[in-house]
């Protein structure tokens, strides 16, 4: 379930004269050597990466004020870094990817360098990064005073060679089919659709697929953090940031200056990405049941029950009446879970989705239908939200292998939906048409620790709908010499952004200082929304 918020043949490798000043280029800005291995073909992406890191980092970046229709305002700059497609052949067909930075806002001296951003997904845009400046974000004031904020559009992702699964005002039409399936005919009714967009992801953008991978987009940071000049990377991941962040130290452990991970991805290879998502179920289930106790607990001002039973008997009513009759004729149960599902995800959505529900039961449907039913006017919107949508798909598929076996997908989701069935078919048939990808499926990273990472600072609350907590204590294992800041009874996905001093005051100190802290802490919740 992703984050919300809204071939040609290459030339030959050429002479060794060619490997050796690549090499000599890149160790200049800590990019791999071409080793022994990569000389001989055993790591043809190694050294790929090397030769576009020299590239980029000789290039530079030229920046220029953002496009006017990019929504960037000064004094942020854009520019873009070129990339290999496949980095086993770098002087095969390039791409460009869309990057964006706002300078630190303190003196010279206090200049730390460049933080790099990802939000999420696989498929969010970081490009909106730097913008925590321009609005004065108070949570990142601290640390914005040493670093450029730089944010990039992944590949395949909004400005960066942007792929596509199906006609965006098509992919957005509604009402869809109702995710809870009542009979075999509509799981297979489910499975023809899940087909039918694997294959519209292969005649659409067919030449990026076997491309679209985590550690690709490892590799692409790596040539960014070369074109900003800069020796080593200061990144902050959140949601599948924290994954990427792990495959990039992995990759790359002698690169990493400092790491934040907030809202931390499984990074065992066992998870990525079939179980990831059945874990996701279950999360779901207790984040949603969190925001229907508060619901219950605010009566006075909702007036759906005073117990979470009898807030959930009113979503059962409103998925019923949706169901046998979409209201606004437009938004049914798929509609539904894809607004309410919001609640469970982001504290920030408690009230605005408590008071639709609220308003619906009060008489007033339109602000139902105003909230969960797509605009087909919003062109740019709709584009954007199929793109995401193509790049989760993509990059999840592609990245590791999945059950192709329909048994297995029907059983394991027939039986958490007993008990937990707010989300678990709806996120089976978003993923299943990984179950019939058209191009080869690879192995996920091993990730680990290697020579030269420096502690990596993680960040998790324990009822985390999006990234259970066990993610987080997985890669805490993982990466030696880490430490967990865990935010105890919380479960708001991506923390780093709230406001909760003793988070807060950690992620500035080790942003700023590269302190760890002797152990790990257990911050008490941020503040629960009030209605």
């Amino acid at each position: 379930m992703r984050d919300i918020r809204p071939k040609r043949r290459a030339a030959a490798l050429g002479s060794a004269g060619v490997l050796v000043t690549a090499t000599l280029v890149a160790g200049a800005v800590a990019a791999p050597s071409a080793s022994a291995d990569a000389r001989h073909g055993k790591d043809r992406e190694g050294f790929g990466v090397a030769v576009a890191a020299a590239r980029a980092a000789k290039a530079g970046i030229d920046w220029q004020d953002c496009p006017a229709d990019w929504g960037l305002e000064k004094p942020i700059q854009c520019g873009w870094v070129t990339v290999p497609l496949d980095y086993a052949k770098p002087f095969g067909k390039q791409i460009k990817l869309a990057v964006d930075r706002i300078g630190n806002t303190g003196t010279k001296a206090e200049r730390q360098g460049a933080l790099l951003y990802n939000p999420g997904g696989p498929g969010g845009s970081g490009l909106r990064f730097p913008r925590r400046v321009t609005t004065k974000a108070p949570v990142w004031a601290n640390t914005a005073k040493a670093y450029d904020f730089v944010g990039f559009d992944p590949r395949g992702v909004g400005k960066s060679a942007p792929i596509s699964c199906a006609d965006p005002q098509e992919f957005v039409k509604a009402p869809k089919l109702d995710p809870v399936p009542d009979s075999e005919a509509d799981k297979l009714a489910q499975r023809k659709l899940a087909r039918e967009y694997a294959e519209g992801c292969y005649e659409r953008s067919g030449e990026m697929l076997p491309h679209m991978t985590t550690p690709n987009t490892a590799r692409d940071l790596d040539v960014i953090r070369a074109a900003l000049g800069e020796k080593k990377l200061n990144f902050l991941g959140v949601s599948y940031g924290t994954y990427l962040g792990a495959v990039y130290g992995t990759m790359f452990p002698g690169h990493v200056r400092r790491m934040v991970v907030d809202s931390v991805v499984n990074p065992s290879r066992e998870k990525i990405w079939y179980e990831a998502n059945l874990d996701q179920d279950v999360a779901f289930e207790m984040r949603w049941k969190d925001w229907q106790d508060w619901v219950a607990a605010n009566d006075a001002t909702f007036h759906l029950g005073t117990t979470r039973e009898a807030v959930q008997a009113k979503w059962l009513e409103l998925r019923a009446t949706a169901k046998k009759n979409p209201i606004g004729g437009v938004v049914g149960p798929a509609e539904l879970i894809g607004f309410f599902q919001g609640a469970p995800y982001y504290d920030s959505s408690w009230v605005p989705v408590a008071t639709v529900f609220s308003k619906y039961f009060a008489g007033d449907t339109q602000a139902l239908v105003d909230a969960a039913a797509p605009d087909l006017s919003d062109t740019a919107g709709n584009a954007a939200s199929e793109n995401g949508n193509a790049v989760y798909t993509a990059v999840e598929c592609t990245d590791a292998k999945w059950p192709t076996s329909w048994k297995k997908w029907d059983r394991d989701n027939s039986k958490l939906h007993q008990n937990y069935p707010f989300l678990t078919w709806s996120n089976a048939w978003m993923n299943l048409p990984c179950a019939t990808w058209p191009v080869k499926q690879q192995t996920p990273v091993n990730v680990k620790t290697g020579k030269g990472l420096p502690g990596v600072l993680i960040v998790q609350s324990t009822r985390d709908a999006a990234t259970p907590y066990g993610g987080a204590v997985e890669l805490h294992k993982r990466f030696k010499g880490s430490r967990l800041i865990t935010e105890k009874n919380a479960g708001s996905h991506g923390v780093t952004s709230l406001v909760n001093p003793c988070i807060n005051e950690r992620v500035d100190t080790y942003l700023l200082t590269g302190k760890l802290g002797g152990a790990d802490v257990t911050c008490a919740p941020h503040a629960t929304p009030k209605p």
